[in-house]
């Protein structure tokens, strides 16, 4: 699953300009979002307010009312934290956490006495969310710089694991899985938002990192992902993929032709030894 792809330094280099610029432009243009004349895709109104259309994608109009004003950037594929079914007093941690919006709303369902824990590899995108935390007064979650198939957090320390239309991004995805198996408790829970190839991707697509940092060519199989997850160590696997004929614009013009739309993941890291 990664040999046909371009040098990960290539796609990580590809990925960090492109998710950079979305953070100091205050643009809204999400991965999973409608496809504009220019090929990108654009979640947001385009007016710099970073009001994206993460409505469309499982957000109540009363968890974005919440938000820290700029968080929303309209960048993901599906509502994680709804997914994983969080509870008061859990740590949480956010593959990928951007502007910070699944962060902010898992702060918010685990209280005062739980604690987020965002990780982003673009330092653009850590500065915005920890300027948007402080000006907020969130006290219970951070921002941490740093790859998240090499996560800066402690063995056996974060009892769920959230990501929304990131881990596509990243070259070595079996990596990202053994690292969220590595950081979570016995018995914790993996909940993920992404894309899912529908069929698999042909390797000329691979080979376009333009496609890749765009959330299209980087999609695995739901077989290839629950390959993956066993081979992580997880079980109690659940991986979905949305009907595409429910969500008519929920893709990319070029997701739609390499048959990718979004979907989730569920999984537990068992109890035993």
């Amino acid at each position: 699953m990664t040999e046909e792809v371009p040098t990960a330094e290539r796609l990580r280099g590809e990925v960090r300009q492109r998710y950079g610029s979305l953070a100091t432009s205050y643009g809204s243009s999400g991965c999973c979002g409608k496809s504009t004349s220019s090929g990108d895709c654009s979640c947001g109104r385009g007016d710099g307010t970073g009001a994206g259309c993460s409505g469309e994608l499982g957000y109540s109009a009363e968890e974005l009312a919440g938000l820290p004003s700029g968080a929303d950037l309209g960048l993901g594929c599906g509502n994680p934290t709804r997914l994983a079914e969080l509870r008061e007093g859990e740590v949480v941690l956010d593959l990928g956490s951007g502007g910070g919006i699944d962060c902010f709303l898992a702060a918010d369902r685990v209280g005062s006495s739980g604690r987020v824990i965002g990780v982003d590899m673009t330092p653009e995108m850590i500065a915005r969310a920890r300027g948007l935390a402080e000006r907020a007064g969130r006290q219970n979650v951070e921002f941490r710089l740093g790859e998240i198939e090499h996560l800066p957090v402690a063995d056996r320390s974060i009892d769920v694991v959230l990501s929304n239309c990131v881990i596509n991004l990243v070259p070595d995805q079996r990596e990202v899985y053994r690292e969220a198996f590595r950081v979570l408790r016995p018995g914790g829970r993996l909940a993920i938002s992404d894309v899912i190839a529908t069929r698999p991707i042909p390797p000329e697509a691979r080979q376009e990192a333009g496609r890749w940092a765009s959330c299209s060519s980087g999609a695995l199989t739901r077989e290839e992902l629950l390959e993956v997850l066993r081979g992580a160590g997880f079980d109690d696997l659940e991986v979905d993929v949305s009907d595409p004929a429910a969500n008519p614009t929920a893709s990319l013009r070029d997701q739609r032709d390499l048959g990718v739309y979004p979907g989730t993941v569920r999984a537990r890291k068992p109890t035993g030894p």
